[in-house]
């Protein structure tokens, strides 16, 4: 046998190494035919005995032909091998071989595919199966706790906003609702009193706009925003809506019992007071509620799904979230009484230091004041410490039109707290089960538009607009409180004179603040065109250093705002909602 193979006088060494007696016969030859240096090495292998080899070398210059003659004599074959020559078989192997692999994989995938489904329907009908026979054993069985076994579809813990409007919509779709609430006397709260435009649209088509209706509720047509003795006023661009929408404020308790009293004038609606201790839970999934009664009796009742929107307080939100809950700072809540604000049916927006100040009527004779107070630790009411802070340091913040009446308002002495607090959404699926409203989802209350997020939350995709209002009021909270740093307070300026420019400078931020638009993208434009703005403050009419590093901090401050709390929200979720896998179960077929 013959191999030719192209080398050089660097690879001598290399053939050395070859020189083995298992080679038969190999010819080096140079693809250079003119210069040439042959060595010819002739091996003979006997039965017997081993020659060693001969080696004759001829030297020429450039290139090197190696010749290597082995002859083998084998006594079963005494002619000479004829000269063979190998074939490249191997790349044919190595393709066959992935060809192989390949259909190997897609029989494998195909297969665990089907095994996948098959298993996935297994379990959903062994699930209907226990769920049924819970609900029938719960008569027979003898257990400490009597059990309601009544066909119900879904059972609402809490009714509060968004507990009573669902119950209701479900209700009028037909669905048997059992409604929990531990206390069904009317509500008396500080906040949750002002319905943003966008909301009141929810609430004509929840068919429930009768609710604002015989409580005083007073039309708000905009906000008026106060800093450093200049005002300027912010209405709703309600130019293409009809006459009769607008904003609400109300007192609190007396909106919630309208909308009870409306979702129990539906036959399948039971409304019951008593306070659910726990979820009952079976091998993962949500199958019903223990409650206790009024009367104290221990009571279960199960339903396919259990919706829990017990509030802010709620005991089960651990079972269904990873709650991280945060309390940036509390409201002292007053009534001013027989008060004319300076701009009639708009709130009030007073940016005092430390932090914001708010006034909205509630009635046609009062005015509900919120002082924002940062930090988790108040004066105390009780010892007139709080009374004393509100009449040194808020009272000279306050309008002149309306401080003698926030004064009286102080010495009256019905002085309330209650703490702000923040929670952002972080869901744990259950099968059966899923929260709602506070319980769910909490933000600063600034913008006064946690109504129409709850309103939203159920009756359509809860991405983008709840994640709009989230981000605007964290934002907006942020922005309007007060900060030594001077970054900060060129941001605060900015904004005040950004709005006070009017047209499209003040409808954009003021339609993303009523709900009526839920875009997120518009929020995060305007918010960094008050940057920008607040930048061109400084730098005109002539740019410094010092100006030109307090408007690269300005950016900066900006996107500190308002990018985590982007993040919390969820940037797939909140930008693009229709990629977010819903958690869907068909009904069982009949």
């Amino acid at each position: 046998m013959q191999l030719l193979v192209a080398t050089t006088r660097s690879t001598n060494s290399f053939y050395k190494t070859l020189l083995s007696p298992p080679l038969t016969t190999a010819l080096l030859s140079s693809p250079h035919n003119n210069n040439k240096s042959t060595i010819t090495i002739s091996s003979c292998i006997s039965r017997r005995r081993r020659s060693r080899p001969s080696i004759f070398l001829s030297s020429e210059s450039h290139c090197l032909n190696l010749e290597i003659t082995t002859n083998i004599n084998n006594n079963n074959n005494n002619n000479n091998n004829n000269e063979k020559k190998m074939s490249p078989f191997l790349d044919q192997y190595i393709v066959a071989t992935l060809f192989a692999s390949l259909f190997g994989f897609i029989f494998l995938f195909v297969l665990r595919r089907n095994n996948n489904n098959k298993k996935l329907k297994k379990d959903a009908e062994d699930n209907n199966k226990i769920q049924s026979n819970i609900v029938q054993s719960s008569i027979s069985t003898g257990d400490s706790s009597p059990e309601i076994a009544s066909g119900v579809d879904v059972i609402v813990v809490g009714a509060g906003v968004a507990g009573a409007a669902l119950a209701h919509t479900l209700g009028k779709e037909g669905r048997r609702v059992h409604v929990i609430e531990r206390d069904l006397t009317e509500p008396d709260r500080i906040v949750g009193e002002l319905l943003q435009p966008g909301g009141y649209l929810k609430l004509v088509e929840l068919g429930l706009e009768d609710c604002v209706e015989g409580i005083d509720a007073q039309r708000v047509l905009g906000y008026a925003l106060f800093k450093d003795g200049k005002n300027t006023r912010l209405s709703y661009p309600l130019e293409k809506f009809h006459s009769d929408v607008a904003g609400r404020s109300f007192h609190n308790g007396r909106f919630i019992q309208r909308m009870r009293d409306k979702a129990a004038t539906l036959p399948n609606v039971c409304l019951e007071q008593g306070t659910v201790t726990s979820l009952l839970e079976e091998n993962g999934t949500i199958k019903g509620v223990q409650y206790k009664t009024k009367d104290g009796r221990e009571l279960r009742t199960y339903a396919p799904l259990t919706i829990v929107c017990d509030g802010c307080f709620s005991n089960l939100r651990r079972s269904l979230c990873k709650p991280k809950v945060e309390v940036p700072s509390s409201f002292v809540g007053l009534v001013l009484e027989n008060c004319q604000l300076p701009f009639a049916n708009h709130g009030h927006v007073i940016l005092a230091d430390p932090s914001p100040i708010l006034f909205y009527p509630i009635s046609s004779t009062e005015v509900r004041c919120l002082v924002d107070v940062p930090g988790q630790k108040l004066p105390s009411v009780a010892s007139g410490e709080m009374a004393n802070h509100l009449k040194t340091i808020v009272a000279p913040q306050v309008p002149p039109e309306i401080r003698d009446s926030f004064i009286a308002a102080v010495d009256k002495g019905n002085i309330r707290t209650m703490p702000n607090r923040s929670m952002p959404a972080d869901p744990q699926p259950t099968p059966g089960a899923l929260l709602m409203g506070d319980a769910f989802n909490m933000r600063h209350p600034l913008t006064g538009a946690c109504l129409s997020k709850y309103l939203e939350s159920f009756y359509t995709l809860r991405k983008p607009v709840a994640s709009t209002i989230n981000t605007l009021a964290g934002a907006l909270y942020k922005v309007f409180s007060s900060s030594p740093d001077q970054a900060r307070k060129e941001m605060r300026q900015a904004c005040f004179d950004y709005l006070s420019l009017g047209g499209v400078f003040s409808n954009g931020p003021v339609s993303l603040l009523s709900g009526l638009n839920p875009r997120p993208l518009s929020l995060v434009l305007h918010f960094f065109a008050v940057a920008i703005y607040g930048v061109g403050r400084l730098l005109l009419p002539f740019p410094s250093p010092k100006r030109m590093w307090v408007g690269a901090r300005l950016i900066s401050s900006a996107s500190g705002i308002i990018f985590p709390i982007i993040k919390a929200e969820g940037v797939r979720q909140m930008f693009f909602p229709a990629t977010v896998p819903a958690i869907y179960r068909a009904p069982p077929v009949d």
